[in-house]
């Protein structure tokens, strides 16, 4: 589903991916409450999100949506001066998010990434927001949160290079680890603190502290 109040962007988003194999835009919606109906009435697997919008923006749409059990995975369509919406609709469960100006074959690769139950976080864009919004995260040398010290310390550092942006597979080169050992440590750190998936690692990762935009961890 295509979520923005402008129509000339659905358009070319839609034409861009009714060319797809396997792709098809079943609905789209020109603002937040519209969009939340309209999961309710139709089947759908990935939301393409836009951040600001008349009625309810984003963040909000996002946040019910992605409340609802066996919903929709929802990537968020951002621009830099937006950042801080991109991370207010991570934390609000958000798998993900994309530049407007997207080339096409990333927008097809994220939104299949996010189909398959992955997250889509940049580490550049990551850092860049996050640099943005330091002065909200914890000051170097606050306390952690209680949840970090019921990890091992594998887990601990699979947490760390999940939000610093390392895929599975680079994760496991860098700890000489199986892929699927760091599927598995991943699990768990995902269960243990009541996390969705990677793009709330990363989330977590820098709120807690554990994780600085200036150090990189």
């Amino acid at each position: 589903m295509l979520v923005d109040d402008q129509e000339l962007l659905r358009t070319g988003f839609r034409m861009v991916l009714g060319a797809q194999p396997g792709i098809e835009v079943v609905a789209e919606a020109g603002d937040g409450a519209a969009a939340v109906e309209a999961v309710r009435v139709t089947p759908v697997d990935v939301v393409l999100m836009d951040v600001r919008m008349p009625v309810m923006d984003g963040v909000e749409a996002t946040r019910l949506i992605c409340a609802t059990p066996g919903g929709p995975r929802v990537l968020i369509l951002t621009t830099f001066d937006l950042d801080d919406y991109a991370f207010a609709a991570l934390k609000a469960g958000a798998s993900g998010f994309l530049l407007k100006d997207v080339p096409p074959a990333d927008l097809v690769s994220a939104i299949r990434s996010v189909y398959s139950g992955d997250a889509v976080v940049a580490p550049s864009t990551t850092r860049r927001l996050l640099e943005r919004l330091a002065v909200h995260l914890p000051a170097p040398g606050a306390p952690e949160p209680v949840a970090l010290s019921g990890l091992t310390a594998r887990e601990r550092e699979v947490l760390v290079l999940v939000a610093r942006g390392l895929s599975n597979l680079e994760i496991a080169r860098r700890l000489d680890l199986a892929e699927a050992t760091v599927k598995t440590h991943l699990g768990r750190v995902l269960a243990k603190l009541n996390l969705r998936d990677r793009a709330q690692v990363v989330v977590y990762a820098y709120e807690s502290g554990l994780v600085t935009p200036h150090s990189g961890g």
